[in-house]
């Protein structure tokens, strides 16, 4: 049967076909691997998903977790899930050998882990987390912490959260409040205050929870320290570990409340507060904390979460949009309604609904947006394994270049677009669409927490517009168009005439946003330079997919070339289909999706001020 999670040929086609990832076997840190043990952790993802995710996930979001003011109840199948995904070494799948793991590619582990996210994001939310803040501390952390926090997390005995946002604060870290006071034991901290909006951060899924906290040190006269500058990183566990590894007093860490969402009902989301007195580890007022790397590089460290948590959630959208595809592509395929425009005789029978032209259309904007976001999460998963793993310099700092410039794309695009997708795909349901009997309602309203996560569309424009476009004098910005540039000239080199067409359209927008990106930065006022910076991040992103598209276009251009060499024209055989698919979704996107961009470039190349002009007292 084939699965209405995510289309294993369509990664299949994205990983081999496309990314080449075979040849990373190639590289020492995966010359333990071939096609065979990633085909075997794919289908161990994918049964996982679909045996034991995939069945609750109606469930959980009808049953959400709830607080009695002592204990966090939620129901059993989460557990279960998520013993059988730790109990499959998945929790370590990409980590070093000598940590447990078993060295996948980055971008084999994440497309794996896109079978969880499109069976129920709610309760892979704890693994997504968990592997996160594990990452951070691999990077950041001491010996002694990697292996009190870091080791137990890979096993599944402990989960863990990042903890930024505050109730005044939100997305403003420079204005936390959560203060860290050296304890008398000389090594530790002492925190006290109020973190919002964390996930996972309440449950007895695991034996203890990892906090990753932002908090400031006070000054010597008892201020906080101003500014982004003045934050730290502190490990604060709900249960203290002893250096032995073994458990101890209970830590200064309290469940608040849950905060009850429209979507990603079966994660816990809480408001917790630290060092409100309820425990007193050692007798000593606030909660323990474990000081992270120096003080004051607390952001900076927490990037490193921060910026493969919003690859994350665009993968997560993505995977949200691309499961509402396929439900209603199988509902459009049984559904009968309706006839053809020339054949209105009631006597003859009604056709499925995926032979009217209007569903079609809404079918294949969904397919290019879930296709070609799919292709940009996993492009951006090829980048880490080049970063960390690339044969020179040259090939590592290039990698880092294009992950700088396209990571607020891969955030931002599927938590737009993919999040259209499943608008879509209640659309193609009709007035089903938006009743609980049917699972696109809720797909959507999981995806929308997506655009706000890990920092909203607003957020990456500003980073995209004001930062990353020119940074180290536009070095990532320069890496891009490298790539874009080498991408048309192949479909330039080709004698596909389609080809040629496609890659003039791309590139003529890509030289169009080059100009519109130097105007911008050319007009000496910062604050009309950004304040469009949202338009700046669609039509970038736009391009951006466009560019997926073509890449893959050629690819299957290539395969269909092949097959009539080998069978003839009228002989393609079975995966014709699924190449004419690929041209049919890129063809969609470059008819229906690409010509947007020119009106957006236009708007950013007049300096508009209107949302500059626009007063308070106006609205």
């Amino acid at each position: 049967m084939t699965s209405k999670i995510l289309s294993r040929r369509d990664i299949a086609f994205l990983l081999y076909e496309w990314l080449d990832v075979e040849s990373l076997t190639r590289r020492p840190r995966f010359a333990d691997h071939s096609r065979e043990t990633f085909d075997a952790a794919m289908l161990t993802c994918e049964r996982i998903a679909t045996d034991l995710f995939e069945p609750h996930n109606k469930k959980s979001d009808a049953n959400e977790p709830h607080f009695d003011g002592e204990t966090v109840t939620m129901i059993p199948e989460i557990g279960q899930a998520l013993a059988a995904f730790c109990d499959a070494g998945l929790m370590a799948a990409g980590r070093d050998y000598e940590l447990g793991g078993t060295q996948l590619p980055a971008v084999v582990e994440k497309a794996g882990f896109a079978w969880f996210k499109a069976a129920n994001v709610g309760t892979s939310s704890y693994p997504f987390l968990t592997i996160g803040n594990s990452n951070l501390l691999l990077a950041h952390g001491s010996a002694d912490q990697i292996e009190r926090f870091v080791k137990p997390m890979m096993s599944g005995r402990f989960f863990g959260t990042m903890c930024l946002s505050e109730t005044q604060a939100g997305s403003s870290l420079s204005d936390v409040k959560t203060r860290a006071l050296p304890s008398i034991d000389g090594e530790t901290y002492r925190l006290f205050g109020n973190k919002m909006w964390i996930s996972a951060g309440e449950h007895d899924l695991a034996e203890n929870i990892v906090h990753l906290v932002l908090a400031k040190i006070p000054e010597a006269d008892g201020s906080l320290p101003k500014g982004v500058k003045g934050i730290s990183l502190f490990i604060v566990p709900k249960v203290l570990v002893d250096a032995d590894g073994t458990l101890g007093e209970r830590n200064d860490v309290v469940l608040a409340g849950l905060n009850h969402k429209m979507g990603y009902r079966g994660t816990t989301n809480c408001l917790l507060n630290f060092g409100e007195g309820r425990h007193r580890p050692g007798g000593e007022a606030g909660a323990v904390g474990y000081l992270v790397g120096e003080p004051g590089r607390g952001l900076a460290q927490m990037f490193h979460m921060m910026n493969e948590a919003r690859i994350g959630v665009g993968l997560g959208a993505t995977a949200l949009g691309y499961t509402g595809y396929l439900h209603s592509l199988d509902y459009a395929r049984n559904r009968p309604q309706g006839r053809p425009p020339a054949g209105k005789d009631a006597a003859q029978a009604q056709v499925p609904i995926i032979a009217h032209a209007d569903v079609r259309r809404m079918l294949l904007a969904q397919k290019s947006y879930v296709e070609g976001a799919l292709a940009l999460n996993l492009y951006c998963a090829k980048l880490v394994d080049d970063e960390n793993t690339g044969d020179d310099e040259a090939v590592r700092r290039e990698a880092k270049l294009l992950l700088d410039i396209l990571t607020p794309i891969a955030k931002s695009w599927p938590s737009q677009w993919c999040l259209e997708a499943n608008s879509l795909a209640i659309q193609v349901h009709g007035g089903y669409g938006y009743t609980r009997d049917y699972n696109v309602e809720q797909f959507y309203r999981d995806n929308r927490l997506n655009p706000i996560h890990e920092g909203t569309h607003g957020i990456q424009g500003l980073d995209l517009l004001g930062r990353k476009v020119v940074m180290q004098g536009g070095a990532a910005l320069q890496a891009l168009t490298a790539r874009i540039g080498a991408t048309v000239a192949h479909g330039r080199a080709t004698a596909d005439a389609d080809a040629h067409r496609l890659s003039a359209e791309l590139w003529d927008q890509w030289q169009r946003l080059e100009e519109v990106t130097a105007a911008l930065h050319g007009a000496g006022d910062a604050g009309r330079t950004l304040a469009n910076a949202t338009v700046y991040l669609e039509a970038f992103g736009h391009i951006v997919i466009a560019w997926m598209w073509l890449e893959q276009a050629l690819v299957a251009k290539r395969a269909m070339r092949a097959m009539r060499a080998m069978s003839g024209e009228g002989a393609l055989g079975a995966d014709a289909a699924f190449y004419q698919g690929k041209l049919a979704a890129c063809r969609y996107f470059f008819a229906f999706e690409l010509p947007k961009v020119g009106p957006m470039l236009d708007l950013l190349a007049s300096l508009d001020d209107t949302t500059l002009a626009m007063q308070d007292a106006w609205f």
